[in-house]
């Protein structure tokens, strides 16, 4: 993906100024594999925001989160993998309780100020005592240079890493953003199944930070589709240390940058989400135009969450009546509906009907690893882009075998 032209990329593992990240193991994953991660803001002037997901079975830590923290000054996250805290009852708020008390301990800080995340498997209680044993040690691997260790302990089916570092160049001086974030499956539009910890030396306003992350958050994790499901544990953070000396005010050019360099960070790792969706090959890019806002989204999503399509999308088929009876289905009572769909460049249909093409060249350009998808439906001036990845055995398999 291209960056705006004020946005370069910096050392992945680094951390703005006022960072320190490391990782620990408590077991959760196998011994001595890192599988908690601990981020920790050391500036005074502290601010931040949250997103999480709207799911009837929410998390412990998510509720905790919502209940108990004090989301415009988060300075620390403690995020552990291969146990989710869900659907675990009040035990489960106990042991989400213990660590974030445990965290706040071991760093120093007011229990108010730590998020707690979790991801793995649902239905499990989480032993929360062996987690805060081994937040004893975690001072020791605390570093300016280890968020790629805090990208690594937060994994679950994940086989990349997904962290990343800009620099942004503002009107006003230099700023840096970070992130990392966890994600592969159990991935639908409508905030993705992941986790999202975002960092940045800029000063900006708690109440800024939230409406930005909450627009960029729309602009990335909500554009993202694997398998359509949508997790009980989804989390964003964002945390501003402050510690560049440049502040951010709204509306103005900085914020104006800084808000298109967010986008550009998020939207880089939820990418690299659908290119790592379990047992993925293929990533799909779908943009509707036409119509208006509701009924292009609503297309898109259909085809970016369609099994049939995601199957094509795996065996390099161009089988584009099945983004046809997508369209259909999401748009009842419309018929004789006339829409348009082209692959990679190619139409093959026009006004709703089949039109002649040359088959041969499409099913060679169905083969490359990332295909794009255009369809347009009648009237104009609304556009949605969402971006997915295929079904494979692959994917049957790792679901299939998961808790055993």
């Amino acid at each position: 993906m291209d960056f705006p032209s004020f946005v370069s990329e910096r050392e992945a593992g680094a951390l703005p100024a006022g960072f320190l990240a490391g990782a620990v193991s408590a077991g959760l994953k196998g011994e001595d594999i890192p599988d908690v991660g601990v981020l920790v803001c050391t500036s005074p002037g502290v601010t931040s925001a949250a997103r999480f997901c709207d799911s009837g079975v929410l998390a412990a830590p998510v509720l905790l989160c919502q209940q108990e923290c004090d989301l415009a000054a988060i300075r620390a996250v403690v995020a552990n993998s291969g146990n989710a805290n869900a659907a675990t009852g009040e035990l489960g708020m106990t042991q989400a309780r213990l660590v974030q008390v445990g965290a706040a301990n071991a760093l120093g800080v007011d229990p108010s100020e730590v998020a707690v995340a979790s991801t793995g498997v649902i239905g499990v209680q989480l032993p929360g005592e062996r987690i805060v044993d081994s937040l004893s040690g975690v001072g020791a691997t605390l570093d300016a240079h280890n968020a790629d260790q805090f990208a690594a302990a937060i994994k679950t089916t994940d086989t990349l890493d997904k962290h990343a570092a800009l620099s942004v160049e503002l009107p006003s001086g230099t700023v840096n953003l970070s992130a990392q974030c966890k994600g592969a499956g159990m991935i639908s539009p409508h905030f993705a199944t992941m986790l999202c910890f975002v960092e940045t030396d800029a000063a900006i306003s708690a109440e800024r930070a939230d409406m930005l992350l909450g627009a960029s958050v729309e602009r990335s994790f909500n554009r993202i589709s694997v398998d359509g499901q949508l997790s009980t544990n989804d989390t964003a953070v964002v945390i501003a240390s402050g510690a560049s000396g440049i502040e951010i005010a709204p509306d103005s050019e900085d914020e104006r940058h800084f808000a298109q360099a967010l986008d550009a960070l998020l939207l880089q790792l939820a990418i690299l989400m659908v290119k790592d969706g379990e047992g993925a090959a293929r990533v799909g890019r779908i943009q509707v135009t036409g119509g208006d806002e509701q009924a292009t989204e609503a297309v898109a999503r259909a085809i970016a969450n369609s099994p049939l399509v995601k199957t094509a999308l795996h065996g390099g088929d161009p089988n584009w009546g099945r983004i046809a009876q997508a369209i259909g289905a999401t748009l009842r009572g419309t018929a004789p509906l006339e829409f348009n769909i082209k692959l990679e460049g190619i139409q093959v249909c026009r006004a709703g009907a089949a039109i002649d093409f040359d088959r041969a060249a499409l099913v060679r350009a169905v083969q490359r690893d990332e295909v794009r998808y255009e369809v347009n439906l009648p009237g104009t001036g609304s556009v949605a882009e969402y971006f997915f990845s295929d079904l494979s055995h692959g994917y049957v398999t790792i679901n299939a075998e998961y808790t055993t």
